[in-house]
């Protein structure tokens, strides 16, 4: 009886490692002896005129050399155009505040909705006894109301506003921009509403002071659509109050400046550039007031 072990040995060899094969090859040398009662130095005869071809197709690929220098300067020239194509947008610091201010908004659209009293983003103009707050400070309020929830005020009346949260402050160096920030940023003009904080409920010692006010009505529409809310990267002497000495253009944060539009539905979209904020921003120079 002829015995042929070429076929499986290929069909292995295309699946497994080499060593793999080697050691099939064996244990099957030494089973069909012992079944067929042949001396292993007949099969092995037969065996000797099988090449196995190992198959290296199991090896795990790699990256080559070539392959990751391309990978890295691909990178390198995305990073190159996104620096380019933000350039002339505020840095990190005005960045960041944007993001904190554009949340509190937020907050302040979901408490009027869900409160269905009127609310509002309350930023410190001056405040006496903390004047390194001024420009910088915001918080969140709503409109007070009864044991039952009702609003103690009519919808004409001037509401006395309660503190929802602690509220917020902008990073260093970032300040609310009165001269840019406008009622109707569209025309340019209307300055934003300012309060006292009389009509603050319960306000602590130290925040007692002027307000600038961004109010949202019951249903979380904005009282004023398409005002606009811009801060800068500037510098001012801190122990005294803003309107007295207020941020100025640093040399290095020219043109250092962020903000938003606020739509009549309460939500808000970020200016891309620098013109979308004002045509003036284009003739700062190192010590202009913002």
């Amino acid at each position: 009886m002829g015995l042929d072990l070429r076929t499986p040995c290929r069909e292995i060899s295309r699946k497994q490692p080499p060593r793999v094969v080697a050691m099939y090859g064996h244990f099957l040398l030494a089973g069909a002896a012992k079944v067929m009662h042949l001396a292993p130095n007949t099969i092995s005869q037969s065996m000797q005129s099988i090449h196995v071809q190992p198959d290296f197709r199991w090896r795990k690929s790699a990256f080559t050399l070539l392959e990751m220098l391309v990978v890295i300067a691909i990178i390198s020239i995305l990073m190159t155009a996104g620096t380019i194509g933000l350039s002339g947008m505020g840095g990190k610091g005005v960045s960041s505040g944007v993001a904190i201010t554009e949340s509190l908004f937020d907050e302040a659209r979901t408490t009027a909705v869900s409160r269905n009293v009127r609310a509002c983003v309350l930023l410190a103009k001056t405040l006496p006894n903390k004047p390194d707050h001024d420009l910088r400070r915001l918080v969140v309020a709503y409109e007070e109301v009864d044991a039952n929830g009702l609003p103690t005020s009519t919808p004409d009346q001037e509401p006395k506003w309660v503190l929802s949260s602690r509220g917020a402050v902008l990073p260093d160096q970032v300040y609310f921009s009165e001269r840019f920030s406008k009622k109707n940023h569209a025309v340019g003009s209307e300055a934003i509403t300012e309060m006292t904080d009389s009509r603050i409920k319960d306000v602590k010692a130290e925040f007692k002071g002027t307000y600038f006010i961004y109010e949202f009505n019951d249903q979380g529409i904005c009282k004023t659509p398409g005002a606009s809310f811009i801060i800068g990267n500037g510098s001012r002497n801190t122990g005294q109050a803003a309107t007295a000495h207020p941020p100025r253009v640093m040399a290095a944060g020219k043109r250092d400046f962020g903000g938003f539009i606020i739509w009549r539905n309460g939500r808000t979209s970020v200016f891309r550039s620098p013109e979308q904020m004002g045509a003036a921003l284009k003739s700062l120079k190192s010590g202009d007031k913002f």
